[in-house]
């Protein structure tokens, strides 16, 4: 299984490296350090051991070691720089069609462990035919994955996020949440059926996850509520190493990410990381 992963030379670079060596650990992945560098620069694919090179294959020097040595020593790594006009396109054309996974930092700003997505996350959310996994600015932790939280939904998409988040939680025991996150504006669910549909459909995708899993796994079932996403994220508890799955948008091409405005909340809200799985995924046994 391979991830391919966004490298460039500065904290956002060391956060996407982080990222995938802890899931890279907790799936038995190996890792495609990637560094995009301009399709109109003249570049002779220089090694280290190389002498005479320009600035720009310099820059590729230092960023072939740099990004090594960010890789514990038990993940396997290797090192490539791709020509490409841009750096989302440079990662999917990395990616091709049997990377399990792009990795990359949501952004060079914003607040620490929060997540503000820049013009490289958000060009990847909207075109990449892969998963693709961002790492909150300053995500540091390389450490296996310790749980995968599922946040759920009855819309387009969710199934692939499902089969997905099932397939990574079995391939090494790694527990499995699932989350239903229920917004309750002041009068909008009198009865509480909007709660008991969300508590329902929970229940649901831990029937079937609990079947598909192995016997005694360990998986779960919550349902968050608050007046808004980001309340009902910050009610629920996260663990060190956890990473939250969840599916693009109804809006996306076959088989293509978009970020809907309701996984764009839950985005802003997280203090962990994020894989965003593309509707109608069809390799959901590869990631992440």
């Amino acid at each position: 299984m391979r991830y391919v992963v966004g490298y460039t030379p500065n904290e956002r670079g060391a956060d996407a490296v982080a990222l995938a060596s802890s899931l890279a650990r907790a799936q038995d992945a190996v890792l495609d350090l990637v560094y995009v560098v301009d399709a109109h620069t003249p570049y002779s694919g220089l090694y280290p051991e190389s002498t005479g090179a320009t600035p720009a294959e310099q820059a590729v020097l230092t960023a072939h070691a740099q990004s090594l040595a960010l890789v514990p020593d038990d993940v396997e790594a290797t090192f490539r720089a791709v020509p490409a006009e841009s750096f989302p396109s440079g990662l999917i054309q990395a990616a091709g069609t049997d990377a399990g996974l792009i990795v990359v930092g949501a952004s060079s700003n914003g607040l620490f462990k929060r997540f503000t997505v820049g013009s490289v996350a958000n060009g990847l959310l909207h075109a990449s035919p892969v998963p693709v996994a961002l790492a909150p600015r300053g995500f540091n932790r390389t450490e296996p994955v310790t749980r995968f939280t599922l946040a759920t939904g009855q819309r387009s998409g969710a199934d692939a996020a499902i089969a997905t988040a099932i397939g990574a939680a079995n391939r090494r025991g790694v527990p499995l949440r699932l989350v239903s996150l229920v917004t309750l504006d002041a009068g909008t669910d009198e009865g509480g059926e909007a709660t008991n549909a969300a508590h329902r459909h929970a229940n649901t995708v831990l029937s079937d996850a609990a079947s598909r899993l192995p016997q005694g796994h360990d998986v779960t079932v919550e349902v968050a509520h608050g007046r808004s996403i980001e309340e009902a994220i910050d009610s629920l508890e996260w663990i060190d190493g956890e990473v939250v799955i969840i599916g693009s948008s109804r809006l996306a091409e076959r088989s293509k990410l978009f970020m809907g405005s309701t996984a764009n909340k839950i985005l802003r809200a997280l203090p962990v990381p994020m894989v965003v799985v593309p509707r109608d995924y069809e390799r959901a046994d590869s990631m992440p």
